[in-house]
């Protein structure tokens, strides 16, 4: 089965207005955004093809002048779906098409590798998204910043067989007790990569953003609305730590996270 992964990447955040040119410093020194998004899409083995998804000529001049292939789409997008659904129609014939958010730069490959293949497993399944098992580190993480009123990362809850139950930017399910670091929790963390079915993807845009969507501004809540099924595909962490990249707070945060991956080797 042929893959394509896109790279969704918005200038016009209304959060964090041109945060795909954002410049992150590693131990391989200073890279924006979107070129680690996009070093980390073409780490992924058995991906056929990876492009990024823009309406924005600087996110392309940007990305064209490290090597990256660009597909320009509407600025009428409202998500990341709808981009990946665009650059799907102008380049057709792959059996999944994956969408790895271009704020997401600390995406392990076999996270991806995983997603498809459990996708591959389950025909059922219209789409598929990991989910990271928050250890305490993590899930006290999450909940420090709903405490100062920022968004640190999207929950998922599930049910038999992986089958999505719901998402959210609230820290779900409720636990109602502490974790030192290292304790397992119930508190899964969605990783903002999905992988989707050609059909179920083509229908997506025709259908009209639904009440939760708008009220938790997340965009795999459109398939559950519409009663598609979403499979969470359970990642492993293998040591490593994962955080999407949504306020310019996180930009210390994934910087002293890549420090450290580079320090473990």
């Amino acid at each position: 089965m042929s893959v394509l992964i896109a790279i969704p990447a918005r200038y016009a955040s209304t959060r964090y207005p041109g945060k795909p040119l954002v410049s992150l410093k590693g131990p391989d020194g200073d890279k924006s955004l979107i070129r680690r998004s996009w070093e980390a899409a073409v780490a992924v083995k058995g991906v056929d093809r990876v492009v990024v998804a823009t309406d924005d000529t600087r996110i392309k001049d940007h990305a064209e002048a490290f090597g990256a292939e660009v597909v320009m789409t509407s600025p009428q997008c409202q998500n990341g779906t709808e981009r990946c659904a665009e650059v799907a129609a102008h380049l057709p014939g792959y059996d999944i098409v994956v969408n790895l958010q271009g704020d997401a730069p600390l995406t392990p490959a076999w996270f991806i590798e995983d997603l498809v293949a459990g996708l591959r497993a389950q025909p059922e399944a219209e789409i598929a998204t990991p989910v990271l098992r928050c250890d305490g580190r993590a899930l006290n993480g999450l909940l420090a910043d709903r405490r100062a009123g920022r968004v640190g990362g999207t929950t998922a809850v599930f049910g038999t067989g992986g089958r999505g139950l719901y998402f959210s930017k609230e820290v779900i399910p409720y636990t109602g007790k502490p974790y030192a670091d290292t304790d397992e929790t119930p508190v899964f963390h969605h990783v903002g990569v999905y992988a989707y079915r050609p059909a179920a993807l083509a229908a997506y845009p025709g259908w009209a953003v639904g009440p939760l969507e708008t009220l938790e501004g997340l965009e795999q809540l459109r398939f559950l609305e519409n009663g598609r099924q979403v499979l969470c595909v359970e990642v492993q962490a293998r040591g490593r730590q994962f955080w999407e990249l949504n306020n310019p707070e996180d930009v210390p945060r994934i910087e002293a996270m890549m420090a450290e991956m580079a320090a473990q080797g």
